[in-house]
């Protein structure tokens, strides 16, 4: 059995278990996909007949395959079936039948989830190909990098509907300046992926044929680094500068640029 058979078999395996561990016990198949490989882990938002609506099932597995990781992982992509990348929240689990109580548990998911990407020790990259709308706008701005097609839009139209996009606000405005964010929040009116690009909310925008080339260059990028500088990177600021000089993947990338030689990272001796 050749190589390519082999890791065909691994993936379909993994997915099967996926389906069945994320599923609902009244048999009701995942939301998600989920994909491993090379320590790359892929996690598809599959529900395109809800627009991807993030409801509190598919943010608790969202929450169970992104926060809870691999150690080893170097990088998660975020990708969605269908043309849009996720209309934010089911607003069908919102409305007053549903109560309060249940209102809440939805808000601290989502929270839970969008924070916890700030503490995982390597990047979450977006591939968006479709509409980013609300929280699925808020998905966006909280990852690390976000490659986006050309065809893809952004907007927090939550104001239309009587609901003002105050969480999504939040990370918005840390990514795109206040006159953009207000535009957005306050007008619900949608940005283009070159809009948002020069705003500061995705890394790149390509063609969608260009989509997948740029997100595997990236990609390859990511996993070509020292894993534990990259997980450095991500608590940022002045003490972890000196923490991460006096690393050893540190240490030896200064060796490896003033010997001009190729670096020899930690985790690729393990």
């Amino acid at each position: 059995m050749n190589i390519m058979k082999i890791n065909l078999l691994k993936n379909l395996k993994f997915h099967q278990f996926s389906s069945r561990l994320y599923g609902s016990q009244n048999g009701t198949p995942s939301l998600i996909k989920v994909y491993e490989e090379n320590l790359v882990k892929t996690v598809v938002l599959s529900s395109p007949k809800t627009r991807n609506a993030l409801s509190l099932t598919m943010l608790e597995e969202l929450k169970d395959n992104i926060l809870k990781y691999n150690s080893n992982l170097r990088c998660i992509i975020l990708k969605a079936e269908g043309s849009v990348f996720s209309s934010g929240h089911n607003l069908k689990e919102l409305t007053g039948e549903t109560g309060q109580v249940y209102h809440n548990k939805v808000f601290e998911s989502c929270a839970e989830l969008m924070i916890g990407f700030t503490k995982l020790p390597f990047p979450v990259l977006a591939q968006v190909n479709g509409v980013a709308a609300a929280a699925g706008c808020q998905l966006v701005a909280s990852c690390d990098i976000v490659i986006a097609s050309d065809k893809s839009s952004f907007m927090t139209p939550g104001a239309n509907f009587g609901i003002f996009c105050s969480t999504p606000g939040i990370p918005l405005v840390r990514n795109v300046p206040m006159k953009v964010a207000a535009d957005m929040l306050l007008t619900g009116l949608p940005i283009s992926a070159s809009e948002a690009f020069n705003a500061g909310l995705i890394s790149a925008v390509v063609p969608e044929s260009e989509l997948e080339k740029e997100t595997k260059k990236r990609i390859e990028a990511i996993c070509n680094k020292s894993r534990s500088v990259i997980a450095v990177g991500k608590e940022l600021g002045g003490q972890v500068m000196v923490k991460n000089i006096n690393m050893k993947d540190g240490q030896e990338g200064i060796r490896s640029f003033i010997e001009k030689k190729k670096p020899v990272w930690s985790h690729e001796n393990e």
